[in-house]
């Protein structure tokens, strides 16, 4: 066990400063059970369904602690439905996904998924909110948009409360609202981010924090990464691309093989997936909305309600030509199928090889007075 730890270690009585981010609730008990800090991405899950969910979770981890991220968007509808909202979608962008179901020759999807049932709206956030507060989650966390009544629900009911921030900007108005610890994620990440690189995001979001704990997260994969970035200042590794090479997370085995064979110039931003800018790993399906006769993506939750169908089918049928998903530039650390024990015993390995290394190669002799 490594012996590098960080004060927030100690308030989240956790093991090691290695914080996972994942939707597989596998993926987060194995993480605890490893020493880290999971993180369980609900954002994509229905409110009716997030209780037994965090039941099942819970129960799985037996008292260790972990965290929930939701993804609370502004400028979405009221409320909404799925109908209602294609019954609003332009031809053009009707006729272009219509032009690419039949040249890729894609299946209806045969099974219902999150993103053929459901739209985001603000009726939707405030039901995931509420599910979310009556957990036993140590933390809550928020990946887009900052709700102040989220906040406070939080921290009242002495739950940690954490915000992914990609700019100074965002790092002022989250601690105005009194958000206990910072997330400086940057361009490199997966899904959705800024355009700020995380080693230059990170020393100015650590510049303004104060006393405020920072975590680095973006392009993360190795364990000298996540002490290089406590040397800088952070108290931890944000990372969540790494584990889909993990059994834990039921990774569809194309979308495996298009990670481990691809490298960090296999990632691009696009708006083709959600309507927002999203750090993807590249398929036949996001290239075609690159091109040139291709329409202007629409924005969220628009762009769900026009491709949610394809999105789900190429996952269920786990097609290799056009499966893609969320992915940082840190699949340069996915080379093979592995497991979160043996994954999160890498990162711990290489923390302490870091150490190692840079006591041996760097000297400090104070000057004289």
């Amino acid at each position: 066990m490594s012996l590098l730890r960080t004060p927030l270690c100690d308030t989240l009585n956790i093991a090691h400063p290695i914080f996972g981010f994942s939707h597989e609730p596998d993926v987060v008990v194995a993480i605890a059970q490893a020493g880290g800090f999971p993180v369980l991405g609900l954002g994509r899950d229905a409110p009716d369904d997030i209780p037994a969910i965090i039941t099942k979770v819970e129960q799985a981890l037996n008292g260790l602690p972990y965290g929930i991220d939701l993804m609370l968007p502004g400028k979405v509808p009221a409320q909404a439905d799925p109908e209602s909202m294609r019954a609003s979608l332009p031809n053009e962008h009707l006729e272009f996904v219509e032009s690419l179901r039949q040249r890729f020759k894609i299946e209806a999807p045969t099974q219902p998924s999150f993103f053929t049932s459901h739209v985001r709206s603000e009726a939707f956030f405030e039901a995931q909110i509420q599910a979310v507060l009556n957990s036993n989650a140590s933390a809550v966390a928020t990946a887009i948009g900052i709700r102040p009544e989220l906040i406070q629900a939080a921290r009242a009911r002495g739950k940690v409360t954490m915000s992914l921030v990609g700019s100074v900007r965002h790092a002022h108005k989250a601690m105005a609202l009194g958000v206990d610890v910072l997330v400086a994620q940057g361009y490199d990440a997966g899904g959705h981010t800024g355009p700020i690189g995380t080693m230059a995001l990170l020393p100015q979001i650590i510049a303004v924090a104060g006393s405020t704990p920072v975590l680095a997260a973006g392009g993360i994969a190795t364990g000298a990464q996540i002490l290089g970035c406590i040397g800088m200042g952070a108290q931890g590794g944000w990372l969540g691309t790494l584990w889909m090479a993990a059994k834990e997370n039921h990774t569809p085995p194309t979308l495996l093989q298009r990670l481990i064979q691809g490298d960090s110039e296999d990632t691009i931003i696009s708006r083709a997936h959600s309507g927002k800018p999203c750090r993807v790993i590249r398929s036949e399906w996001i290239d075609a909305w690159a091109a040139a006769d291709a329409p202007t993506p629409l924005n969220m939750p628009l762009q769900q309600v026009l491709t949610g169908d394809v999105f789900a089918s190429i996952h269920q049928h786990n097609n290799q030509d056009l499966i893609y998903e969320a992915a940082g530039q840190s699949i340069f650390g996915i080379q093979e199928l592995t497991t979160i024990a043996e994954q999160m015993a890498g990162l711990i390995k290489g923390m302490d090889t870091a150490w190692a290394r840079l006591q041996s190669m760097a000297q400090y002799t104070p000057k004289e007075p």
